[in-house]
């Protein structure tokens, strides 16, 4: 029976797949002026979207809310969009140092496409900005001590817009 299963093993494969080239990835929001998103902050210490998908160069709009119910102090929450070439764990890890700045190290301020000050529960902020030019993926962060490590972090990826 071993002798049956190798032999069948060995037998004519089905061929493989061939590789489709890799495209450009394109936004579903040609032509608009702006992009709006809302993302929410809980005390689970997790964004409400991981992924948003915005036009290069275009307005975006980002209403930042955090919805949970735990002190500031225990449990704050903020925003902080990287650029792309960016470490975000060594951001996060520094952050920590900078209570006094609401988690912004005043040393990388220039890594930042964007950001929100921390958040107590029931505040919102709206963010407003240009998306980098640049397509590719920018990570957002919480900064908060720790919340990055246990998991609040997304992408925006920034996508050439095209006409459909």
């Amino acid at each position: 029976m071993a002798v049956l299963a190798a032999f069948t093993a060995c037998g004519p494969q089905p061929p493989k797949p061939e590789a489709k080239p890799a495209t450009a990835k394109v936004s579903n929001a040609a032509g608009k002026a702006e992009t709006k998103f809302v993302i929410e902050a809980n005390d689970r210490m997790r964004f409400s979207e991981s992924l948003i998908e915005v036009p290069a160069g275009k307005k975006i709009t980002i209403v930042f809310n955090n919805v949970g119910h735990m002190p500031k102090e225990q449990m704050g929450h903020n925003l902080v969009i990287l650029k792309d070439d960016k470490d975000a764990q060594k951001f996060a890890m520094e952050a920590t140092y900078s209570k006094d700045n609401g988690y912004i190290p005043k040393e990388m301020e220039d890594w930042i496409v964007a950001h929100t000050e921390l958040l107590g529960p029931g505040q919102s902020e709206t963010l407003v900005f240009n998306a980098p030019k640049k397509p590719g993926e920018y990570p957002f962060i919480c900064t908060f001590p720790a919340h990055y490590a246990i998991g609040m972090k997304g992408i925006m990826r920034v996508v050439v817009e095209v006409d459909q």
